[in-house]
């Protein structure tokens, strides 16, 4: 990926009037974390690109039009236990915010117990970071908030902030070569979507998600958050996400909303049953119809939907979900997806709702337990952040936070990219590889173009 150049040559990202405004906030000590804040009109993402290489700890969340937030280096962390109290362990640590303009991006593993090889290392079952210098963008407008803790001074931090200088628009990758491992191989794989297949059919399961890793290592080691800035300009309808933890980085762009909290309502939107676009719009739209039509699909479908009105039932009232599902139409691949909206009963974060409703039978199976023994069995793989969770809460426990798919986990100039299929019952193994090579397409081409 291409590198800042010619540093003279670009102008400065944060105006000095901005920063001089902050000091000024800033000024003095106090016993709790100072919380300053300053309209801008940098691109939250920008903000990260520029300055990710200085911070060990760097996060992006959003999708263009919502909101978004671009965060550097850590001003307060904190790592919930592992298991499966986690989510309501994360909360509770959350309590302390009060001040509306805090932000914490937020990310938690697909098992409860985290992930386990060392390509995860630095990743836990589930963190929450509130950035030092973050650039949150909401309702048209976007404003750079800094956060320090106790004790810490501002001069080091907004020195640094000075320093950055806006980015070029990424370029596509210079890599002379590049190689390509499929774990598992394939052909295992499709033999354990038999497997799985035969087991839905002696009423073990009625369906399970399975996953697998495509690992490419190339000359020139991938720039973490210009990857994420072309997956967020080829994808507008995901939600793009980095998350940085000193030499790894987190990428992605998913389609999937797990739960998004705005005051008492909630809403959710879950995909399950994919096709592939047309090379026009008449085959298309084929597909598309073949795809609503198709029982396995929609009953693959159903099953997810179903799940989660039935988690979020509880919790909500004023619970809504559509007869029928709609057709969501990405660059390169189209799902069925349906909204499901409700009110909630009681005060619940996002993050607790989220707690409540992961895993989904999208990134499982049902019955979960089984669903669950069956991929601790069959895969090879640890799945870490991927088909868990990844985005964002403030204060008053609102946000988004979406699961984490169409992802690579990129550590120098190896990505581990992961993607999954639902197997149901009249599954067929090599067509489940193919969907699984649609989902890895987003990040493959990117890494692989040269």
């Amino acid at each position: 990926m291409s590198g800042p150049g010619n540093v003279e040559c670009q102008a400065v990202l944060i105006p000095s009037t901005a920063l001089k405004q902050l000091a000024r906030q800033l000024s003095g000590d106090a016993p709790r974390l100072r919380v300053a804040s300053v309209p801008v009109e940098v691109d939250p993402l920008q903000l990260v690109r520029a300055g990710a290489a200085l911070f060990s700890t760097a996060g992006y969340f959003g999708r263009p039009g919502e909101s978004e937030i671009g965060g550097l280096g850590v001003a307060w962390r904190t790592v919930a236990p592992y298991g499966y109290d986690r989510f309501e362990s994360l909360a509770s640590s959350l309590e302390w915010m009060e001040d509306p303009q805090l932000r914490a991006l937020v990310g938690f593993s697909f098992d409860p117990d985290g992930p386990h090889r060392s390509e995860w290392d630095g990743f836990t079952s589930t963190a929450a970071v509130v950035p030092a210098a973050a650039v949150v963008s909401e309702a048209g407008s976007r404003r750079l908030v800094v956060t320090l803790p106790p004790g810490r001074a501002a001069r080091e931090l907004l020195a640094t902030l000075g320093d950055l200088r806006e980015q070029p628009p990424p370029s596509s990758m210079q890599a002379a070569d590049h190689a390509i491992e499929s774990r598992p191989a394939p052909a295992e794989w499709v033999e354990a979507v038999r497997e799985s297949v035969e087991a839905i059919g002696q009423r073990a399961m009625d369906k399970v998600v399975l996953a697998r890793s495509v690992i490419v290592r190339a000359d020139v080691a991938p720039a973490p958050f210009d990857l994420v800035a072309r997956l967020r300009s080829v994808y507008p309808g995901c939600f793009a996400f980095g998350w940085q933890e000193a030499d790894g980085a987190f990428v992605g762009a998913t389609p999937e909303l797990l739960i998004e909290r705005q005051g008492e309502r909630v809403r959710s939107q879950p995909l399950a049953g994919s096709a592939q676009r047309g090379e026009g719009e008449e085959e298309d739209r084929a597909f598309g119809e073949a795809l609503m039509a198709s029982k396995k699909d929609r009953r693959e479908h159903a099953v997810v939907v179903d799940d989660i009105v039935s988690k979020l039932g509880p919790i909500t009232g004023q619970l809504s979900a559509p007869p029928l599902p709609a057709l969501l139409k990405m660059a390169n691949v189209q799902h069925l997806a349906s909204e499901v909206v409700g009110v909630l009963d009681s005060p619940r974060s996002v993050i607790e709702v989220a707690g409540v409703l992961h895993p989904t039978p999208a990134v499982a199976g049902v019955p979960q337990a089984e669903a669950l023994a069956f991929i601790s069995k069959a895969e090879s793989i640890d799945r870490g952040w991927y088909s868990g969770g990844i985005g964002w809460t403030d204060a008053g426990g609102n946000g988004q936070i979406a699961v984490a798919l169409r992802c690579a986990l990129v550590r120098g100039d190896t990505a581990h990219l992961y993607a999954g299929a639902g197997i149901v019952a009249g599954s067929r193994p090599e067509r489940e590889l193919e969907e699984t090579r649609l989902k890895f397409r987003p990040l493959l081409n990117l890494l692989t173009e040269a």
